[in-house]
């Protein structure tokens, strides 16, 4: 994505000095542990092309609101499909003995119209959905998760941890959101989910949500496999404590090291402002033979994408220490 004149301006004051990094990327950054070395080791490793991760530091600008609240279903790789929303995603992963869909959106009407819906429309059958794994316990990720299970008969799956803060919230008032969904089947950290040819890696990443999951997938284009990794939980929307941010952090760290063990080169996330999946859809469009996949970043990209997102947690740690300290 193009930055805008002002997140250009901000990338252009931030500076480096210091080494840091995830996955043998090295970024540059200041030894102060303060707000400002960490952005500038943000910035650094953003870059001008990795804009939209580096949006989750203090200070950076935030792109507006989607104008439009539907998007087209798509197929991104020969085993991934987008059934989301310019708000929020929801993939499939056809397999050989059904289809895994990830996430549900806001509520039955989204699920309904853009995942089952979605399905259809890019020739498969909805009837096959056998799982939807949840990511983590917010509402624009499960709201749609009982109508699948009672319409499709899908086995819902989410962390033991995010069950169980999910038995201790009250449903939500809001009439966009849908219901809490009835506990199902629980996965916990370091454990797959298997359906036919294809396993999918869990791994807890807190704190977005305590149980927050991330995911390393299979992708095939054509006859090129590659690695994909979708973090749970981008934003920092949880309590704000150094406890917090540091549990983040860390969490940051241990997912990139296994992206890096596994080989990962595809960035995908639960939210498209975050990996800027409608912008790589659009290009996928006009892609030719032999042109390179616009999802496919490399695992070079992908660790300074982690070095970004764990800077600019331990700039929101320290500037609420320097807050605290006024």
């Amino acid at each position: 994505m193009r930055t805008d004149r002002r997140t250009r301006t901000f990338l252009r004051l931030a500076a480096a000095t210091v080494a840091i990094g995830f996955g043998g990327y090295r970024a540059i950054a200041q030894t102060a542990d303060t707000e400002a070395a960490h952005v500038a080791a943000a910035s650094q490793a953003a870059g001008q092309d990795l804009s939209a991760p580096f949006r989750l530091c203090p200070g950076v600008p935030q792109p507006p609101a989607p104008a439009s609240s539907s998007a087209e279903p798509a197929k991104v790789f020969d085993n991934l499909y987008f059934v989301g929303i310019p708000a929020v995603s929801a993939w499939a992963i056809p397999t050989s003995q059904g289809i895994i869909v990830i996430d549900s959106l806001n509520n039955a009407r989204e699920a309904e119209t853009f995942i089952e819906g979605g399905l259809r429309k890019v020739g498969l059958d909805p009837a096959q959905v056998k799982y939807v794994l949840i990511t983590h316990a917010h509402t624009d990720h499960f709201g749609g998760a009982q109508y699948l299970a009672d319409k499709l008969h899908a086995q819902l799956v989410m962390s033991e941890t995010d069950w169980n803060f999910l038995a201790t919230q009250q449903p939500s008032t809001n009439p966009d959101r849908g219901p809490i969904p009835k506990r199902g089947m629980s996965v916990k950290d370091g454990d797959k989910l298997s359906l036919g040819d294809t396993s999918i890696e869990i791994y807890e990443t807190p704190p977005h949500t305590p149980g927050t999951i991330s995911l390393i997938m299979p992708l095939r284009d054509g006859n090129v496999r590659h690695v994909g990794e979708l973090w749970g939980g981008n934003s920092f929307n949880f309590q704000l404590t150094e406890a917090n941010f540091t549990t983040y952090a860390n969490s940051v760290a241990k997912f990139a090291k296994i992206a890096k063990d596994r080989g990962a080169d595809v960035q995908l996330s639960n939210h498209p402002n975050f990996d800027e999946a409608l912008e790589k859809i659009a290009k996928l469009k006009t892609r030719t033979v032999g042109q390179p996949h616009p999802f496919v970043l490399g695992p070079e990209a992908l660790a300074r994408i982690f070095t970004v997102q764990s800077e600019c947690a331990l700039a929101g740690r320290a500037k609420l220490r320097s807050a605290a300290a006024k």
